[in-house]
């Protein structure tokens, strides 16, 4: 049912403002198009492991994502042919330092201390595309200690995963193992040491991740 776990991740392409909700819980603006931030993989935690929150920071936050994965690489892709290049779906948590990102925003820094440090990016396996009727009509949850925070669907996304992948494309070449965070609806919350983070993707893939603060 799921893609090989060898696969080698590459860039990851990190969406912002594509759920309403969200634009209006940030106080926000929605965007004339999508815009993303990049991702190390070595920021990629798997199923099981543990989100360390940097002794640095004092404000950590949790934001569940459809993450996509490319099979097939390409450069200016056409939006009619996008869905081509996807090898699979799966489940995210963009784990943000709120904090260092409230810092950079006002001084007009970049965000990747905010973004990608070691184990921003938990990653579930991947659910071949091929296997997914339509993943618009797919749920994603998030829960904390077992509460629910976060509950949307793919369908109400601003810039759809053909969309985004076209976009991208024209000005990055997308390689085999690229992975796209679609973006965060409304719930995002902080996370505190000892707490255990659950997201899911419909009954397709889940991922579960425990939190310790780093000493």
């Amino acid at each position: 049912m799921y893609l090989a776990e060898d696969f080698e991740f590459r860039k990851i392409f990190g969406m912002v403002l594509n759920y309403a909700d969200h634009i209006t819980e940030m106080n926000s603006e929605a965007p004339s198009h999508p815009i993303f931030f990049l991702v190390p993989p070595t920021a990629i935690i798997r199923d099981g492991e543990t989100i360390i929150l940097p002794a640095g920071s004092r404000e950590v936050h949790y934001e569940v994502e459809l993450a996509v994965l490319i099979g097939r690489g390409g450069k200016k892709i056409p939006l009619r042919s996008a869905y081509d290049h996807v090898a699979g779906y799966g489940i995210g948590i963009d784990v943000t330092l709120r904090d260092f990102q409230k810092v950079a925003k006002k001084m007009g820094y970049p965000w990747a201390l905010a973004k990608g440090f070691d184990t921003s990016a938990p990653l579930s396996r991947f659910v071949p595309r091929e296997l997914i009727d339509n993943i618009y009509h797919e749920e994603f949850t998030l829960t904390v200690n077992g509460e629910m925070k976060q509950h949307n669907s793919p369908a109400t996304m601003i810039f759809r995963i053909d969309e985004i992948i076209e976009f991208i494309s024209r000005y990055f070449t997308l390689n085999t193992g690229d992975v796209i965070f679609t973006g965060t609806p409304m719930g995002i919350g902080e996370l505190q040491d000892g707490d255990s983070v659950k997201a899911t993707l419909g009954n397709l893939v889940s991922l579960t991740c425990s939190v310790k603060k780093e000493i």
